[in-house]
């Protein structure tokens, strides 16, 4: 079961990649955005094929431009939509910049007659996200892709656990009248390539101590019980000190000097010696 959350792309690569197969309307990859040409009369979408899964799962994304209106009326669109096999069927975010709003629809026959509208924010709904969780699907909006707002609540739709494997994700664009312009997505289930990455200390509790001795050592296998052994390659890491604890004792060895070339001879003594003990 291909889940929505498991599809990423921050388009960084500015290819056109696979999982987009059936997009349309001349769609680029550029600056390392989704670019969707907002047409007169025209509908251009990233979407990739029906083969995904949005029950107990989720799909967020960025929306860094919405097209400007441009002369458009009543319609100049970008929307993020997860569509099923039967047409009109869908989940989406609605922009209509025309209007001013962003629509949270739950669509059956391409209309929904409760959806919720709000006055459209660039800055307070650059990211987008909708989930199914706990019998509920849900629409929230974030400024940063971080901290999420919940902007609409809805009993799961039957068709939404019924269609596994069959969703697909569709972002398109379309105006009904005025001069081209474009929407540019970013980021599905990615952070902003820009985020920062942050570093936190730790403090060990109780009795606990922690140090670092450097020490020099040659690993060239280990042997552990039971059925199983591990090999492991030669390593070696530098040595400065070595403690030693308890009754431990250090000790050095020196080899005696060699004395095999050297041969002492007794003898009786000779004339002009004063003979003493034992020769006497």
């Amino acid at each position: 079961m291909a889940l929505l959350s498991t599809l990423v792309d921050n388009f960084n690569d500015n290819i056109i990649g696979p999982d987009w197969g059936n997009s349309y309307g001349g769609v680029t990859e550029t600056s390392g955005r989704a670019r969707l040409p907002c047409v007169a009369g025209t509908y251009a979408g990233y979407q990739t094929a029906k083969v995904w899964t949005l029950a107990g799962s989720s799909v967020y994304l960025q929306v860094p431009v919405a097209p400007t209106v441009n002369g458009g009326s009543p319609e100049v669109q970008v929307v993020f939509s997860i569509i099923t096999s039967t047409a009109g069927t869908n989940l989406a975010f609605n922009i209509n910049t025309a209007a001013g709003t962003i629509r949270c629809e739950s669509n059956v026959a391409y209309f929904d007659g409760a959806a919720v509208s709000l006055t459209y924010s660039a800055v307070t709904h650059l990211w987008l996200r909708i989930r199914e969780t706990g019998g509920n699907v849900l629409w929230d909006t974030s400024t940063d892709g971080s901290a999420w707002t919940n902007r609409r609540t809805l009993a799961t739709p039957a068709w939404v656990t019924a269609a596994i494997d069959t969703c697909a994700l569709d972002l398109w664009s379309f105006r009904t009248n005025g001069t081209t312009n474009y929407a540019e997505i970013d980021n599905v289930n990615t952070p902003a390539s820009s985020a920062s990455t942050y570093f936190g200390s730790a403090a060990l509790t109780a009795d606990g101590t922690q140090t670092a001795a450097a020490t020099r050592s040659i690993v060239v296998a280990a042997d552990l019980t039971a059925d199983t052994s591990l090999d492991a390659s030669s390593v070696q890491t530098a040595g400065a000190s070595a403690d030693l604890a308890g009754s431990s004792e250090l000790g050095a060895r020196t080899d005696a000097a060699d004395t095999d070339d050297i041969t002492i001879q007794l003898s009786e003594p000779r004339g002009g010696w004063t003979v003493s003990q034992p020769w006497i």
